[in-house]
């Protein structure tokens, strides 16, 4: 197997990235970021599919592939895989998305053939053995049962199911009973098979290493991952947003669990930082409109936030908070002034300035590591096929103004499309849509 593509060059700017390209005769894409200044590389695969690729009748397939490639590979087991990882001071990991599965290792520069060595066999030489496969079923199930007792996740849970019903996108990334009980080999193995094609992979590295030698070790690793007739993985339409809502009684939780959320932007929208700087002054902080005043004004509750949820072609902008039944009217309709207030009020320069430090602070603090380079290197591909500078984002978002974000405001927090959801003790509590003004 040869290179076949030429690299970006690389760039030498301190302002910007040091990112080079190759992709693989096979198709695959090797993209690396070199950060001579750390002794640490963190390398990862990266699926371009996740939880909403899936039918409803393998639902959580995504979730039970990723466990099930760390059960043992042809050459090693599960046990010899732990072993190795921590005799080299490695950090192995994986995780699965609605759109994203990563499977990722961040060692010492001195051990990262070590690693490859590691990773590669994980992904691409899994046995997926009956009796793992059912062991694993058990696990997951197990995993299921404890998500449902964890409040926090199952109000989340339950909205997303309920504003893209009948939608992968709103499906649970473990899957449900039902649906992993019903897997056996042959399904992981067809899932497997349809997924990790390198068409459908991008493989990331970020820390002190150099290209040209990395990826000289990337194609022998990789070498048994044929092309062959594999294709890129076809991706679903935009789901369409329910506006809902959904009052779930549940009389052992001490706390009614809120949601309260509205259709958003999709992760490459060209008003995203907009939307970034909206979310930062309505929930995003300590600063916030809402902490301060539902829980630093008035004590209603201890933890309230807003947050973003975009994806491909969809997102939400959801608040989300824990209160008692006694505040929960109350706690909903102070969310709502804030919605209007934001729709028919221009936001502060002081606020918008403060808004604007924090997103830039964020970004650069969260840049600053050898795993968060190698996420951001995959993310950026995948969503953007090109990769922005910090000083490209900052510039993007000191543009953004405050007839802009009210603007947004306006657009988003359209009392027809709210969607809420209560989970707790709600001891007869009735809500209805004549409630959600803003």
């Amino acid at each position: 197997m040869s290179v076949l593509l030429a690299e970006n060059s690389a760039i030498t700017s301190p302002h910007t990235r040091d990112i080079r390209s190759t992709r693989l005769s096979n198709g695959l894409l090797v993209l690396t970021e070199r950060m001579q200044h750390l002794r640490s590389v963190s390398m990862g695969v990266w699926l371009d599919t996740g939880s909403r690729d899936e039918t409803l009748a393998v639902n959580g397939i995504s979730h039970f592939l990723e466990h099930m490639v760390f059960k043992g590979t042809t050459t090693r087991s599960a046990q010899q895989f732990a072993r190795e990882v921590d005799s080299i001071g490695g950090n192995l990991d994986a995780f699965t998305g609605k759109e994203t599965i990563c499977f990722n290792i961040k060692v010492l520069d001195e051990n990262v053939p070590a690693a490859l060595d590691l990773l590669t066999d994980l992904v691409l030489h899994p046995t997926f053995s009956p009796e793992d496969v059912a062991r694993e079923q058990g696990v997951i199930l197990e995993e299921i049962k404890m998500d449902e007792d964890n409040p926090d996740y199952l109000v989340h849970e339950l909205f997303t199911q309920n504003f893209w019903p009948n939608d992968a996108l709103g499906r649970p990334i473990l899957g449900t009973a039902a649906s992993v009980s019903s897997f056996d080999r042959q399904t992981v193995f067809d899932e497997y098979a349809r997924r990790f094609t390198p068409p459908n992979m991008v493989f990331t590295a970020a820390g002190n290493l150099e290209h040209d030698a990395f990826v000289t070790q990337v194609e022998a690793a990789f070498s048994s991952l044929s092309a062959g007739s594999s294709h890129r993985m076809a991706h679903h339409t935009a789901p369409k947003a329910h506006p809902h809502i959904t009052l779930k009684s549940k009389k052992s939780l001490e706390q009614v669990q809120f949601c309260l959320a509205v259709p958003a932007l999709p992760v490459s929208s060209p008003s995203r930082y907009a939307a970034y700087l909206l979310n930062s002054i309505l929930g995003g902080g300590m600063s916030s409109r809402l902490f301060q005043s539902i829980r630093e004004d008035r004590g209603l509750a201890y933890s309230i936030y807003s947050e973003l949820n975009p994806f491909r072609d969809a997102g939400s902008l959801a608040v989300y908070a824990g209160c008692a039944i006694a505040n929960t009217t109350q706690v909903l309709e102070l969310t709502l002034a804030e919605f209007a207030r934001i729709k028919h009020e221009p936001v502060t320069e002081e606020e918008l300035d403060r808004a604007k430090n924090q997103l830039k602070g964020n970004m650069v603090l969260g840049l600053e590591s050898s795993g968060s380079r190698m996420s951001s290197l995959a993310r950026q591909q995948l969503y953007f096929s090109r990769f922005f500078t910090v000083d490209e984002i900052s510039d993007e978002v000191s543009a953004v103004t405050a007839e802009e974000i009210q603007q947004l405001a306006q657009q988003l927090f359209d009392p027809n499309q709210l969607a809420l959801t209560l989970l707790g003790p709600l001891n007869g509590l009735k809500i209805d849509r004549s409630h959600l003004v803003c």
